[in-house]
């Protein structure tokens, strides 16, 4: 068993040794690039993206990427390819394949039949001498020293490079498209991300639990009124008009001064200045506008119609916060 100073040693060496390898891939990286970036926003079909073993994972994941910032991208396992799925690969297409040594057999396999099929090809490879490269209309050298691995045997490096470079050509595409927050929240509409930026407080509403008092009710009529909604509050109207907001703070802040509670009426607690918000609004702004004035809950409005009560729990169910 290793020591705990073995341990952080190979850890640390392992950081070491993959960043030093990305920082130097800047050095790789030439007009080829550029050329790639302008023959992929010109195409019209998408991208294919394969390899075999550890390049094949890494595929997976910038294909992932690709797709979700708006580049069209079909994973093809380079070992599956010879057998069937080549069918993939339609006549715009581009192929991106991922490989350390370019020279696999099943790279062999099948750059020759996508070239036959008139596909151009981009290498991503660390051995620019290979077969790969050598038969490519492309080339993104990912070339590392060592890999992380002791015996310089398992993808560490090689493939985090395949990763950084992919990444690389994903976001020189999305800028080129002048991809925007709204472009990506449409292509992710069940996430966190995507929900800060398409969640309206509309959305947060709901029309059936919209609690209100008349500015005359009594603090009994305010209490059952805030329990049976449970919003933690209500407004307090006169003539359809907002003129108030009563919470349960405020209830709790009455108890403590030991007032006499049955004396009250919804006016003489009520604070006149509710935080409100346009129904239209980002969820996501309303969270900042209660963070800002600590409240756990706004109101909501369509102009100057009440439309309901947005409590900060709302914002934690919808996994926002």
């Amino acid at each position: 068993m290793r020591t705990t100073k073995q341990i952080l040693e190979s850890a640390k060496a392992t950081i070491i040794n993959e960043g030093q390898s990305i920082l130097a891939l800047e050095n790789l990286v030439n007009e080829d690039f550029t050329e790639i970036v302008s023959e992929i926003l010109n195409s019209s079909g998408r991208i294919i993206v394969t390899g075999i073993g550890k390049s094949a994972n890494i595929s997976q994941k910038i294909v992932s990427t690709f797709n979700s910032t708006g580049q069209p991208s079909v994973f093809m396992h380079a070992g599956d390819a010879s057998h069937g799925d080549l069918g993939n690969i339609q006549e715009n297409d581009v192929v991106l394949c991922l490989s350390k040594s370019g020279n696999t057999s099943e790279i062999k396999a099948i750059v020759p039949l996508i070239k036959s099929m008139g596909n151009k090809i981009i290498a991503l490879c660390g051995n620019k001498d290979s077969y790969l490269v050598s038969h490519s209309d492309w080339f993104l050298n990912s070339f590392v020293e060592k890999e992380a691995c002791p015996n310089n045997l398992a993808p560490t490096t090689s493939t985090t490079a395949q990763l950084v470079l992919g990444d690389a050509l994903a976001v020189c595409l999305l800028q080129s498209r002048n991809f925007s927050d709204k472009d990506f929240a449409r292509f992710h509409p069940g996430g966190s991300l995507g929900k800060r930026l398409y969640l309206k407080m509309s959305d947060l509403c709901n029309s059936d639990h919209m609690p209100r008092v008349d500015i005359d009710d009594s603090m009994y009529d305010v209490i059952v009124e805030i329990s049976r909604k449970r919003l933690g509050a209500s407004v307090v109207m006169s003539d359809q008009e907002i003129v108030g907001i009563i919470t349960d703070g405020d209830i709790r802040r009455i108890i403590e001064k030991k007032l006499d509670i049955n004396s009250l009426g919804a006016k003489d607690v009520m604070n006149k200045m509710p935080k409100t918000i346009h129904k239209d609004a980002l969820a996501i702004d309303g969270l900042k506008l209660m963070e800002k004035n600590t409240i756990s809950q706004i109101v909501v409005l369509d102009g100057k119609t009440y439309v309901g009560i947005v409590h900060i729990h709302d914002m934690l169910k919808e996994g926002i916060l």
